[in-house]
């Protein structure tokens, strides 16, 4: 597995890190032994980077990673979010109740200093006013936290964000299906040394290819309940494309990948090649999902004539199917 730094922070993690929203059971029902072995397995397999939230199945995927993760050592960085938890989205924000959130998340997570804390998609007027900032620094001159960064939906809300120096990370939507990243945001990250953690590599497991018209989803899983923004942003499920819309994106997209790469593969080392990318964080349903998404990090990158060819076919073909504002 290889590392890259985390923004300015220089926490050395792995470019491949665990997704753990899955543990929450917002993908389906999850058992314990199950959640257990993807951890443990991810852990074997070089993963030095877990992503979770407060609101992943109400506490749940940190109970899991705190459980599996306690002695794991100071070499594995967790991160977890505040924000959209009940009583504090969407207008509930103030120092005591951020302050309480992570001292729960610090009982869940077994750790008496989170790695990173992110604001979690919180409201846009929210993180334009600042004053959350400010309680962020307080929590972590309190030794709470090590490192704040912020998890966004939209791009122009990771430039507000970005306009604060002491910002570690942004967590950002970024893949074959939502590229505007690579033109108005990379160069002002790298410039101003913030990590990108990208989520939804594979927008939800579309980009995997594994998918078909007659997938269907577990009532509990958002690919069922929010595949048209019911719940939440329609971004956050399937990158906003429509669900049989994107079969056929995916379909022509399979026509530009090497015949040794997996889909998913292909997807996710597209990703990888950006510089300003710091970690990818792919969600896994099985330890042998771990694994696979463990080897994209070994593979090559991919020819420069390939990335410019498949930017070439987001702009005609795929953008225009987004469906909320990016």
């Amino acid at each position: 597995m290889k590392n890259r730094i985390l923004g300015s922070s220089h926490i050395k993690i792995s470019e491949v890190g665990l997704g753990c929203w899955q543990l929450g059971g917002d993908f389906g029902p999850v058992s314990d032994s199950s959640a257990k072995e993807i951890l443990e397995t991810a852990l074997a397999e070089g993963i030095s980077f877990f992503d979770t939230a407060d609101v992943y199945g109400a506490g749940k995927s940190e109970s899991y990673i705190g459980q599996v993760l306690a002695d794991a050592g100071s070499e594995v960085k967790i991160a977890t979010k505040y924000g959209r938890g009940p009583g504090s989205f969407p207008d509930g924000y103030s120092l005591i109740d951020l302050r309480d959130s992570v001292k729960r998340a610090q009982d869940r997570l077994q750790r008496d200093c989170i790695d990173l804390l992110q604001l979690h998609c919180i409201p846009t007027e929210v993180m334009a006013y600042g004053a959350i900032f400010d309680w962020l620094r307080h929590v972590q001159q309190d030794g709470h936290i090590a490192h704040f960064g912020a998890s966004v939906e939209r791009i122009d809300e990771a430039l507000i964000c970005a306009q604060h120096p002491d910002l570690t990370s942004l967590q950002i939507i970024f893949n074959l299906f939502r590229q505007n990243a690579k033109k108005e945001l990379f160069d002002i990250s790298q410039e101003n040394n913030i990590g990108v953690i990208v989520r939804l590599p594979l927008a939800s497991g579309l980009l995997s290819g594994k998918y078909n018209s007659s997938t269907q989803f577990d009532d509990s899983d958002h690919r069922n309940y929010n595949k048209n923004g019911d719940a939440f942003s329609v971004g956050e499920t399937f990158a906003g494309i429509e669900f049989s819309k994107g079969l056929e994106l995916v379909k022509a997209i399979s026509s530009f990948k090497p015949d040794t790469y997996t889909m998913a593969q292909f997807a996710m080392r597209w990703i990888l090649d950006h510089p300003a990318v710091t970690t990818i964080i792919p969600g896994a349903s099985s330890h042998e999902q771990v694994s696979s998404n463990v080897a994209v990090s070994a593979l090559p990158e991919l020819p420069g004539e390939l990335h410019q060819a498949l930017y070439d076919f987001y702009i005609t073909e795929v953008e225009q199917n987004i469906r909320c504002a990016i």
